[in-house]
Protein backbone atom coordinates (compact mmCIF):
# COMPACT_ATOMS: atom_id res chain seq x y z
CA UNK A 1 0.00 0.00 0.00
CA UNK A 2 1.26 3.46 -0.83
CA UNK A 3 1.25 6.16 1.80
CA UNK A 4 1.67 9.84 1.31
CA UNK A 5 3.17 12.18 3.80
CA UNK A 6 2.97 15.94 3.52
CA UNK A 7 5.29 18.31 5.20
CA UNK A 8 4.57 21.95 5.66
CA UNK A 9 5.98 23.85 2.71
CA UNK A 10 7.51 20.70 1.20
CA UNK A 11 6.78 18.57 -1.76
CA UNK A 12 4.85 15.40 -1.01
CA UNK A 13 7.13 12.40 -0.22
CA UNK A 14 6.00 9.01 -1.39
CA UNK A 15 7.41 5.90 0.30
CA UNK A 16 6.95 2.50 -1.22
CA UNK A 17 6.63 -0.02 1.62
CA UNK A 18 5.69 -2.96 -0.51
CA UNK A 19 7.61 -6.11 0.40
CA UNK A 20 7.52 -7.45 -3.17
CA UNK A 21 9.35 -5.51 -5.85
CA UNK A 22 6.81 -4.97 -8.62
CA UNK A 23 9.56 -4.81 -11.27
CA UNK A 24 11.60 -7.93 -10.36
CA UNK A 25 9.01 -9.92 -8.45
CA UNK A 26 11.60 -10.59 -5.72
CA UNK A 27 11.02 -9.96 -1.99
CA UNK A 28 12.59 -6.85 -0.65
CA UNK A 29 14.90 -6.71 2.37
CA UNK A 30 13.48 -4.39 5.03
CA UNK A 31 11.68 -2.23 2.58
CA UNK A 32 13.58 0.81 1.40
CA UNK A 33 16.81 -0.14 3.24
CA UNK A 34 16.99 -3.48 1.51
CA UNK A 35 16.26 -1.82 -1.78
CA UNK A 36 19.01 0.68 -1.16
CA UNK A 37 21.50 -2.06 -0.41
CA UNK A 38 20.42 -4.03 -3.47
CA UNK A 39 20.74 -0.94 -5.65
CA UNK A 40 24.14 -0.20 -4.15
CA UNK A 41 25.35 -3.73 -4.89
CA UNK A 42 24.05 -3.51 -8.45
CA UNK A 43 25.71 -0.13 -8.88
CA UNK A 44 28.99 -1.53 -7.57
CA UNK A 45 28.91 -4.45 -9.99
CA UNK A 46 27.98 -2.14 -12.86
CA UNK A 47 30.92 0.08 -11.96
CA UNK A 48 33.24 -2.91 -12.29
CA UNK A 49 33.91 -3.49 -8.58
CA UNK A 50 36.26 -6.50 -8.13
CA UNK A 51 34.64 -9.75 -7.08
CA UNK A 52 35.90 -11.90 -4.24
CA UNK A 53 38.76 -14.23 -5.28
CA UNK A 54 39.90 -12.15 -8.25
CA UNK A 55 43.49 -10.87 -8.64
CA UNK A 56 43.07 -7.20 -7.69
CA UNK A 57 46.73 -6.38 -8.52
CA UNK A 58 46.77 -3.41 -10.92
CA UNK A 59 47.89 -4.02 -14.48
CA UNK A 60 51.52 -3.15 -15.20
CA UNK A 61 52.65 -3.95 -11.66
CA UNK A 62 55.37 -6.31 -13.09
CA UNK A 63 55.83 -10.07 -13.51
CA UNK A 64 55.76 -12.55 -10.71
CA UNK A 65 59.17 -12.47 -8.92
CA UNK A 66 59.16 -16.27 -8.65
CA UNK A 67 58.67 -16.58 -12.43
CA UNK A 68 61.45 -14.06 -13.10
CA UNK A 69 63.84 -15.98 -10.84
CA UNK A 70 62.95 -19.27 -12.52
CA UNK A 71 63.55 -17.81 -15.99
CA UNK A 72 66.94 -16.44 -14.86
CA UNK A 73 68.01 -19.80 -13.45
CA UNK A 74 66.91 -21.56 -16.64
CA UNK A 75 68.99 -19.17 -18.77
CA UNK A 76 72.04 -19.71 -16.54
CA UNK A 77 71.71 -23.50 -16.70
CA UNK A 78 71.30 -23.37 -20.48
CA UNK A 79 74.47 -21.29 -20.81
CA UNK A 80 76.39 -23.71 -18.56
CA UNK A 81 75.20 -26.67 -20.65
CA UNK A 82 76.26 -25.02 -23.91
CA UNK A 83 79.70 -24.23 -22.49
CA UNK A 84 80.15 -27.84 -21.31
CA UNK A 85 79.13 -29.16 -24.72
CA UNK A 86 81.67 -26.90 -26.45
CA UNK A 87 84.43 -27.93 -24.03
CA UNK A 88 83.66 -31.62 -24.53
CA UNK A 89 83.63 -31.23 -28.32
CA UNK A 90 87.04 -29.50 -28.25
CA UNK A 91 88.40 -32.17 -25.89
CA UNK A 92 87.23 -34.98 -28.16
CA UNK A 93 88.79 -33.36 -31.22
CA UNK A 94 92.07 -32.84 -29.36
CA UNK A 95 92.13 -36.48 -28.21
CA UNK A 96 91.46 -37.75 -31.74
CA UNK A 97 94.19 -35.49 -33.15
CA UNK A 98 96.69 -36.60 -30.50
CA UNK A 99 95.80 -40.26 -31.09
CA UNK A 100 96.43 -39.91 -34.82
CA UNK A 101 99.73 -38.10 -34.18
CA UNK A 102 100.92 -40.77 -31.73
CA UNK A 103 100.03 -43.50 -34.22
CA UNK A 104 101.89 -41.73 -37.01
CA UNK A 105 104.96 -41.25 -34.83
CA UNK A 106 104.96 -44.91 -33.79
CA UNK A 107 104.69 -46.10 -37.40
CA UNK A 108 107.39 -43.66 -38.52
CA UNK A 109 109.74 -44.88 -35.79
CA UNK A 110 109.28 -48.52 -36.81
CA UNK A 111 109.69 -47.80 -40.52
CA UNK A 112 112.83 -45.74 -39.93
CA UNK A 113 114.49 -48.84 -38.46
CA UNK A 114 113.73 -50.76 -41.66
CA UNK A 115 115.25 -48.24 -44.07
CA UNK A 116 118.73 -49.83 -43.98
CA UNK A 117 117.12 -53.15 -44.96
CA UNK A 118 115.44 -51.45 -47.91
CA UNK A 119 118.79 -49.93 -48.90
CA UNK A 120 120.36 -53.40 -48.98
CA UNK A 121 117.47 -54.71 -51.07
CA UNK A 122 117.91 -51.82 -53.50
CA UNK A 123 121.66 -52.45 -53.90
CA UNK A 124 121.06 -56.17 -54.42
CA UNK A 125 118.47 -55.38 -57.11
CA UNK A 126 120.88 -52.98 -58.87
CA UNK A 127 123.57 -55.67 -58.97
CA UNK A 128 121.19 -58.38 -60.18
CA UNK A 129 121.48 -60.36 -56.96
CA UNK A 130 117.77 -60.18 -56.06
CA UNK A 131 116.57 -63.54 -57.38
CA UNK A 132 114.61 -66.59 -56.33
CA UNK A 133 112.87 -66.72 -52.98
CA UNK A 134 114.78 -63.72 -51.69
CA UNK A 135 113.22 -61.59 -54.43
CA UNK A 136 109.71 -62.68 -53.41
CA UNK A 137 110.41 -61.88 -49.76
CA UNK A 138 111.77 -58.46 -50.70
CA UNK A 139 108.71 -57.71 -52.84
CA UNK A 140 106.36 -58.79 -50.03
CA UNK A 141 108.20 -56.56 -47.53
CA UNK A 142 108.05 -53.56 -49.83
CA UNK A 143 104.34 -54.16 -50.41
CA UNK A 144 103.56 -54.25 -46.69
CA UNK A 145 105.57 -51.09 -46.03
CA UNK A 146 103.75 -49.38 -48.88
CA UNK A 147 100.41 -50.20 -47.27
CA UNK A 148 101.68 -48.53 -44.10
CA UNK A 149 102.22 -45.33 -46.10
CA UNK A 150 105.95 -45.59 -46.83
CA UNK A 151 106.94 -44.47 -50.33
CA UNK A 152 110.38 -43.87 -51.89
CA UNK A 153 111.25 -40.74 -53.83
CA UNK A 154 114.21 -39.32 -55.72
CA UNK A 155 115.00 -39.89 -59.38
CA UNK A 156 117.76 -38.80 -61.72
CA UNK A 157 116.81 -35.53 -63.42
CA UNK A 158 114.63 -34.19 -60.58
CA UNK A 159 115.08 -30.47 -59.82
CA UNK A 160 117.10 -30.10 -56.65
CA UNK A 161 114.92 -29.24 -53.65
CA UNK A 162 116.78 -28.67 -50.36
CA UNK A 163 113.58 -29.55 -48.49
CA UNK A 164 113.68 -33.16 -49.68
CA UNK A 165 117.21 -33.60 -51.10
CA UNK A 166 120.56 -33.75 -49.40
CA UNK A 167 123.41 -32.82 -51.74
CA UNK A 168 126.49 -34.99 -51.18
CA UNK A 169 128.24 -34.03 -54.44
CA UNK A 170 128.27 -30.82 -56.47
CA UNK A 171 129.32 -30.02 -60.05
CA UNK A 172 128.56 -27.78 -63.05
CA UNK A 173 127.08 -28.90 -66.32
CA UNK A 174 126.08 -27.26 -69.57
CA UNK A 175 123.30 -29.83 -69.93
CA UNK A 176 121.13 -28.40 -67.14
CA UNK A 177 119.30 -25.08 -66.81
CA UNK A 178 118.76 -25.25 -63.06
CA UNK A 179 120.22 -27.15 -60.09
CA UNK A 180 119.42 -30.75 -60.94
CA UNK A 181 119.87 -34.15 -59.31
CA UNK A 182 122.21 -35.97 -61.71
CA UNK A 183 122.78 -39.00 -59.50
CA UNK A 184 120.71 -40.63 -56.73
CA UNK A 185 123.14 -41.94 -54.17
CA UNK A 186 120.48 -43.05 -51.69
CA UNK A 187 116.71 -43.04 -52.11
CA UNK A 188 114.57 -40.86 -49.88
CA UNK A 189 111.44 -42.03 -48.10
CA UNK A 190 108.31 -40.28 -46.90
CA UNK A 191 105.09 -41.14 -45.06
CA UNK A 192 102.29 -39.17 -46.63
CA UNK A 193 103.63 -35.61 -46.75
CA UNK A 194 106.19 -36.19 -44.00
CA UNK A 195 109.78 -36.76 -45.14
CA UNK A 196 111.19 -39.68 -43.20
CA UNK A 197 114.61 -39.45 -44.83
CA UNK A 198 115.82 -37.04 -47.55
CA UNK A 199 117.20 -38.39 -50.79
CA UNK A 200 120.99 -38.16 -50.97
CA UNK A 201 122.01 -36.92 -54.38
CA UNK A 202 124.75 -35.48 -56.61
CA UNK A 203 123.77 -32.01 -57.86
CA UNK A 204 124.83 -30.21 -61.03
CA UNK A 205 124.33 -26.49 -61.63
CA UNK A 206 124.26 -24.67 -64.99
CA UNK A 207 127.75 -23.67 -66.16
CA UNK A 208 130.84 -24.94 -67.87
CA UNK A 209 132.50 -27.95 -66.26
CA UNK A 210 135.67 -27.10 -64.39
CA UNK A 211 138.81 -27.78 -66.37
CA UNK A 212 141.32 -30.27 -64.94
CA UNK A 213 144.22 -28.79 -66.92
CA UNK A 214 147.24 -27.76 -64.86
Amino acid sequence: MNTRENGSGEEPVIRDNRKIDPETGQPRENGEAGKGRAQGAEAGQAAGAPESGRDERPAGSGADPAAVQLATQLAERTTDLQRLQAEYSNYRKRVERDRALIKEQAVAGALAELLPVLDDIGRARDHGELTGGFAKVAEALESVLGKLGLSPFGAKGDPFDPEVHEALMHSYSADVTEPTCVEILQSGYRIGERVLRPARVAVAEPGEPESNDD
